[in-house]
């Protein structure tokens, strides 16, 4: 009895780069809402994904040069917050639970948002700041992170990253 051996079949992923796109907008400043989006728009770089992060009505505070170092983490409504909802509304709760996550952040090597932002662009991210956000809040180009490539229109980000997986944050 004869046996014939085929070749076994491996599925083929592609190559090693790809051509996917991921577009993040990130419309929240406080601390806990800056994160996610740094985080994902760092993991997708890391996979060789081209990310385009778009900072709109509050998450302009992650990239303006005078509130991006001081993001602040508000425990009020905050049911994730693991707090008494009846103590966050207390004088000095907004100092205190801002400084326990920044301490959690940093004990797990995680940098604070303007080295993060760093990060992203060395990494070959794109950052972008919302015209409408910019004009509501009488900001420039001067007032934005250095790394900021320009301040554009909504339609404008829509077309720079047409094609792209987009989330909102």
């Amino acid at each position: 009895m004869t046996t014939t051996q085929t070749a076994p079949v491996v599925p083929d992923f592609g190559s090693a780069s790809t051509d996917r796109k991921l577009a993040i907008i990130c419309s929240k400043g406080n601390l806990d809402m800056a994160y996610p989006g740094l985080i994902l728009a760092n993991a997708a770089l890391g996979e060789g994904v081209e990310t385009h992060l778009f900072f709109t009505f509050w998450g302009f505070d992650m990239i303006n040069k005078k509130t991006m170092a001081d993001l602040k983490f508000t425990p009020v409504g905050n049911t994730a917050a693991h707090m008494p909802q009846g103590l966050t509304p207390m004088p000095g709760m907004t100092a205190m639970a801002t400084h326990m996550m920044k301490k959690s952040i940093a004990e797990l090597g995680v940098p604070e948002v303007p080295e993060f932002l760093q990060q992203i662009v060395d990494s070959g991210g794109h950052l972008w700041a919302c015209r409408m956000s910019a004009d509501m809040n009488h900001l420039t180009e001067d007032d934005l992170y250095d790394e900021v490539e320009g301040i554009i229109s909504a339609s404008d980000f829509i077309e720079k990253t047409e094609g792209a997986q987009l989330l909102f944050i």
